[in-house]
């Protein structure tokens, strides 16, 4: 009986560590920055990694007062650009503590 209490125990431990460490890798991401580009990038994004817009920078080619629809399509292809960076790297960080938990 008293080996199922240690093991238990050694188990707690182990999730209470994983737990910190996926902490503090979340807030290393939180504060790292990605940039997400469109078009040569006529127009760049850049977020923190808890998706929070720093900067956005507007190459002055890419604006044509004739063709707003074109400026507003590089916005949102920077945009989902910089989010796809975001998800693949706090996916390639994080997704190692869900392998090591049974059941993710």
């Amino acid at each position: 009986m008293r080996g199922g209490m240690g093991n238990m125990q050694g188990m707690m431990k182990q999730m209470q560590k994983m737990q910190k460490e996926m902490e503090q890798t979340q807030a290393e991401l939180n504060v790292t920055e990605f940039v997400g580009a469109a078009s040569n990038d006529l127009v760049k994004i850049t977020m923190t990694g808890n998706k929070k817009v720093t900067d956005v920078v507007i190459a002055p080619e890419a604006v044509d007062p004739e063709d707003v629809e074109m400026l507003q399509d590089l916005i949102l292809m920077a945009t989902n650009d910089v989010l796809s960076k975001i998800d693949e790297a706090t996916k390639a960080k994080l997704g190692k503590f869900a392998s090591a938990i049974p059941g993710f």
